[in-house]
């Protein structure tokens, strides 16, 4: 595991480079969270014990969903969107209107699935966890391409369109490249000029 970040009682972690990446964030309020599952082992599970006490496996989309049965046996919840399909068994359906802590809560963006979701750090310097919604391209940044099995484009657009006009200074997606992939600070006046981009 490589430290990607580190602030105010709270530290992001890249598990693997996927696709799709996993993350863990060690929170001080909410434990940690495991962004994606990876495939289930004990030494990773020993590993990531030693950050955080893992509480939380958040899936932002169904295509982070493995080995969960595995997770979910040594005390993880698992967490994804209200909207989400082809997930089995979850500990609770997740929305706009759900926090997992005071400063933690969740960002639907649909599109890429009909129920991908974000997790926000809303406190400063902010950092969203957008699973597959952006992907890391050329830029090096996270962007907004069109996929053949897109549930909605134009939903993603639209959700995208609506993230620039929030401050966040780290984004991460289901894409990371390990000395490639540029995740901030500045990434929300990357994803502006993206935007900005696409529109013009």
């Amino acid at each position: 595991m490589d430290r990607l970040l580190e602030w105010h009682g709270r530290a992001v972690w890249l598990v693997e480079s996927g696709p799709p990446a996993v993350y863990y964030l060690a929170d001080r309020d909410a434990g940690g969270v495991l962004v994606n599952a990876p495939p289930f082992a004990a030494r990773l599970y020993e590993e990531l014990t030693r950050v955080a006490p893992l509480r939380f496996v958040f899936l932002p989309s169904r295509f982070g969903a493995r080995d969960l049965d595995a997770w979910r046996s040594v005390g993880a919840r698992i967490l994804v969107s209200t909207e989400e399909e082809g997930v089995g068994d979850v500990d609770l359906r997740v929305g706009p209107q759900h926090k997992l802590t005071r400063t933690i809560d969740f960002v639907p963006i649909p599109g890429r699935t009909r129920g991908t979701c974000g997790l926000r750090l809303k406190n400063k310097p902010g950092v969203l966890f957008l699973g597959p919604a952006l992907a890391q391209e050329g830029s090096g940044w996270p962007e907004l391409f069109e996929v053949a099995d897109d549930y909605s484009y134009e939903s993603r657009l639209m959700g995208a369109v609506g993230l620039g006009g929030q401050s966040f200074e780290y984004l991460f997606t289901d894409s990371f490249v390990p000395g490639r992939t540029r995740f901030g600070p500045g990434a929300d006046a990357a994803l502006r000029a993206h935007i900005d981009r696409l529109l013009a």
